[in-house]
């Protein structure tokens, strides 16, 4: 039957593509593109999707006419059944139908935590309401307004919270509030960081409670001697400013420590542990009673330290030490993986995944520090640690084996036998993984083959369709479609690189078009894939007769550590000579126009689009670059000075890196694109830039969009006008078009 299936969507695609194009439609606007061409991602699978763990079940959730559901599938048993309802219920008290965000389960699975009322704060974090609620009575009783984060306790006796950078817990026996902490205050936080380390280092909750639920292990944060920034949207007739703590490069950062909370008495006591000036971005419970793992990098983040503490008696020892010339990671952003250390509570060992030996593997401490095992080896990289069966001996993990532009989830034993690959077919895999590696539900799709969603059992097999592509093929009978085409090609010194080109639709090879490069190209980042084209805005563009292309530049994660690690202290250069390599390999396809090759980012994207314009003008003819970094001194100190180092240290490698430095290299045409409210990238970058190029005699075209943060457009509207303007600009500077 699965052979059946696979002839039949084969032939479906072929037919596709011999279809005469004058059948399809053409999107009639840029509006329309954005809202049929999100058919392109395929059928909705399950949402939410949470293991049970110890059993063969997972919660998903749904809606029915706006009303919010969590059911929970049994696997063997083909059932479902939903255990909450929001239209049943409305918030204790009034008459205002229940809704909520997001929610976390009890180890007991009997009761939900719900964070509703979400006011944001920073682009991740923010203050809500949290509600309790029982699937054995149904009852939803409140439990804290306005906290920070709140998470019910492993032994399911208590709720911690955080509020007004204090930690509290709630005893669900008795309903009592207990304040563990009480010296928070302006910018002094307990369990809470600032701006700039939740942004780099990925957490948003600075509290972790003990395995055995009788401790909390907090960060204390201090930014009351960090910089502030300011910004405003001018509104009104006083505008009101928004100030934020942000260090930046070589400003003083969140002065930390690390307390431990006893949730039985409330009584507090602090680790002994001096950060020298460095970081302290993870802490782990152990498998061992009252123990802590405390990571601590210095401020370059190229040195990693592992220690243990016994919170009891204050012993501390290190038990692992790691240096690299360039840098380290404790965390994958891009991957969505936070952590690279896994201490599984059945063991008395742990998994951490470094590059040490060129590539990203596996590696089995003991608790000691002895190392008992590479878990994995081979030139690819190891992405994360999906599941961990103790009883098994065996791990599952996901990697880039064997291209770095797919995934695959992989099995293998701790002494690094039996490996076995569980997905299966070419393309991209994203899995989410049951306790113990039971099941794993698999969305993936090729080039070739849109998105399709499985659950899939321990062996490989695949045991369900939760979601097909039949939307896809619905919009591909209806629409003309571009698809993606991998290439790849050696740069003048021999480095192999990966990419991706959409030829415009109704492409006629004995035509001439113009180029797009659209990038982002930042650290451990990826911009090709072998997926399914799904972009709507790559789909208009291809319809505007433009060929897209993006590469895998150096610097982007999955082809090793030497790949990646290139650009150290010297960012914008190695990617913008692979970003002009490919627009010259492309170029001499008869059917690109040499003379008209653009580019266009966003963000760290934005950045590599300017530096391309300003390091090879004679192959750029035009630019966007939105909410760009123009002078890494600009950004906060932890991200930039991993990757650039010290300003002392590398003044040079700042200045070369500089838009605002070789503002007067630029040739070209560019468009410059900033919203006013961006507490990521300020607009303190672009106006710096403009300015540089004011003095240097350029022309070019700026759009300040006042509202918006730092995706820019601030609501529907303003993100269709964003890229009308994007599109009329590259129409004008690439094809003369007014």
């Amino acid at each position: 039957m699965k052979t059946v299936q696979k002839l039949s969507l084969a032939l479906l695609l072929l037919l596709f593509s011999l279809t005469t194009v004058a059948q399809k439609k053409a999107y009639s606007s840029l509006a329309e593109a954005f809202m049929e061409g999100s058919s392109l991602r395929g059928d909705r699978g399950p949402s939410g999707v949470e293991w049970i763990a110890g059993s063969d079940k997972y919660s998903f959730t749904k809606r029915d006419g706006g009303a919010q559901q969590i059911w929970i599938r049994d696997i063997p048993g083909h059932t479902e059944e939903m255990v909450f309802n929001a239209a049943d219920h409305s918030f204790p008290g009034t008459e205002q139908n229940f809704r909520y965000r997001s929610f976390q389960w009890t180890r007991d699975y009997r009761h939900l935590l719900f964070q509703c009322n979400f006011q944001p704060i920073w682009r991740y974090s923010g203050n809500a309401d949290y509600y309790l609620y029982s699937l054995d009575d149904q009852s939803l009783v409140p439990i804290v307004s306005g906290a920070f984060t709140a998470e019910v306790s492993p032994d399911g006796s208590k709720v911690g919270y955080g509020k007004d950078g204090d930690l509290f817990s709630f005893d669900l026996k008795n309903a009592k509030h207990l304040q563990l902490t009480d010296d928070g205050a302006e910018k002094y936080y307990n369990g809470r960081f600032g701006w700039a380390n939740e942004e780099e280092f990925g957490l948003v909750q600075a509290w972790v409670w003990s395995n055995d639920s009788k401790y909390i292990a907090f960060w204390q944060s201090d930014e009351r001697e960090v910089p502030v920034y300011k910004l405003t949207d001018f509104q009104g007739q006083h505008p009101e400013y928004m100030e934020i703590p942000y260090p930046k490069v070589g400003d003083a950062p969140p002065l930390e420590r690390l307390g431990i909370l006893n949730t039985a008495d409330g009584s507090r006591k602090w680790l002994d542990f001096d950060p020298e000036g460095g970081y302290m971005p993870r802490i782990y419970w152990t498998s061992r009673p009252h123990t802590l793992a405390v990571v601590w990098m210095n401020r370059e983040q190229n040195h990693l330290k592992l220690y243990l503490f016994d919170v009891e008696n204050g012993d501390k020892k290190m038990i692992l030490e790691e240096k690299h010339p360039a840098w380290l990671d404790i965390f994958d952003f891009f991957a969505g993986e936070l952590h690279l250390f896994y201490f599984p509570e059945e063991m008395d060992s742990f998994f951490w995944i470094s590059d040490r030996s060129a590539y990203s593997h596996i590696y089995q401490y003991d608790y000691e520090g002895n190392l008992l095992n590479q878990v994995t080896s081979g030139s690819y990289d190891v992405v994360s640690i999906k599941a961990i069966d103790p009883a098994k001996k065996t791990l599952y993990y996901l990697s880039c084996e064997p291209s770095p532009m797919e995934r695959n989830l992989y099995r293998i034993k701790f002494n690094g036998k039996a490996k076995k690959q569980l997905t299966s077919g070419p393309g991209n895999h994203r899995v989410n993984v049951a306790p113990e590696g039971r099941w794993f539900i698999d969305s993936y799709s090729s080039t070739k083959t849109p998105s399709t969603v499985n659950l899939v059992d321990e062996k490989g097999k695949v045991v369900r369709e939760l979601a097909g592509h039949q939307r896809t093929l619905e919009h591909l009978e209806n629409y003309k479609y571009a698809e993606r085409e991998l290439f790849s090609f050696l740069t003048t010194d021999s480095q192999k690189i990966d990419g991706y080109l959409v030829k415009p639709m109704d492409f006629d090879s004995t035509r001439s078009y113009p180029l797009l490069l659209a990038v982002y190209g930042g650290p451990g980042s990826q911009g090709v894939y072998n997926s399914f084209e799904s972009n709507p805005w790559t789909q208009y563009l291809a319809q505007q007769g433009y060929v897209i292309a993006n590469i895998n530049n150096r610097g982007n994660g999955g082809y090793g550590s030497a790949f990646e690690k290139v650009v150290h202290k010297q960012l914008g250069i190695w990617e913008t000579q692979d970003f002009a390599e490919a627009a010259l390999f492309l170029s001499g396809k008869a059917w690109i126009d040499r003379e008209r090759i653009g580019i266009m980012g966003h963000s760290f994207g934005g950045f590599s689009a300017g530096m391309s314009l300003l390091l090879h003008p004679d192959v750029f003819k035009a630019g966007i670059v939105t909410a760009a970094i123009s002078d890494h001194r600009n950004y906060d100190c932890v991200l930039t000075e991993k990757y650039m180092g010290l300003l002392e240290d590398n003044a040079e490698g700042y200045r070369e890196s500089s838009m605002v430095h070789l503002a007067g290299n630029l040739e070209g045409k560019l468009m410059l694109v900033h919203s006013l409210m961006d507490d990521n990238v300020h607009p303190q970058n672009t106006f710096q830039f403009t300015k540089a190029l004011i003095d240097a005699g350029k022309s070019f075209d700026l759009k300040i969009f006042p509202p918006g943060a730092h995706g820019v457009a601030y609501d529907m509207n303003s993100q269709f006008m964003l890229y009308r303007e994007y599109l009329n600009w590259l129409n004008l500077n690439l094809k003369g078009q007014e």
